[in-house]
């Protein structure tokens, strides 16, 4: 709050212990919901300028960091219904052919296996097990019950452990959930 305020008041140290505080959490929030670097980081820039921007608007009653991840959230779908306009490209996706090549670290299979999932899902998925945010803060931000993110959150996991057994990173048998 009192960081809040400090920028409020045009506090250009503040502003840079803002965009410090929250720029790996946005980051890493954009990465996993885009899936590319430099759209990663460039949605995670727009993000912070438009916190800082709109901060005046923050209900001060309120955590934080749920707010600034939902401005996040909010411009990766943007991003992601940008690129969805885009023409599609004629190069060859190698990943889809290197289905049982060990060079992928574990880390990027499971980025493989994210852009599988539904967005409502994956960003669901991030924000819960990435960002550790709780359910109530995850329904906040998406404006979805907290009956649906658990859902939504029961699906991914189901989803994502089928994509890793699939391609030989998890056991063959389903995990109880």
């Amino acid at each position: 709050m009192e960081l809040a305020r400090r920028c409020l008041a045009g506090d250009a140290a503040a502003l840079r212990e803002f965009v410090q505080a929250y720029q790996q959490q946005v980051f890493a929030l954009c990465y996993r919901m885009l899936g590319h670097r430099q759209d990663a980081e460039d949605t995670a820039q727009d993000s912070l300028v438009r916190a800082l921007k709109y901060l005046r608007t923050w209900d001060s009653t309120q955590p934080l960091t749920p707010w600034v991840m939902k401005i996040a959230a909010n411009r990766c779908r943007t991003a992601m219904g940008k690129r969805a306009r885009l023409p599609v490209s004629t190069e060859v996706d190698y990943r889809a052919s290197t289905a049982n090549d060990d060079r992928f670290a574990l880390g990027e299979e499971l980025q493989l296996a994210l852009e599988v999932l539904q967005e409502q899902q994956r960003t669901c998925f991030v924000l819960f097990y990435q960002q550790e945010l709780s359910i109530a803060e995850i329904g906040e931000i998406m404006q979805t019950p907290a009956g649906t993110i658990k859902t939504w959150l029961h699906r991914s996991r189901k989803l994502l452990a089928q994509r890793l057994r699939e391609r030989g990173l998890a056991p063959d048998r389903e995990p109880p959930i």
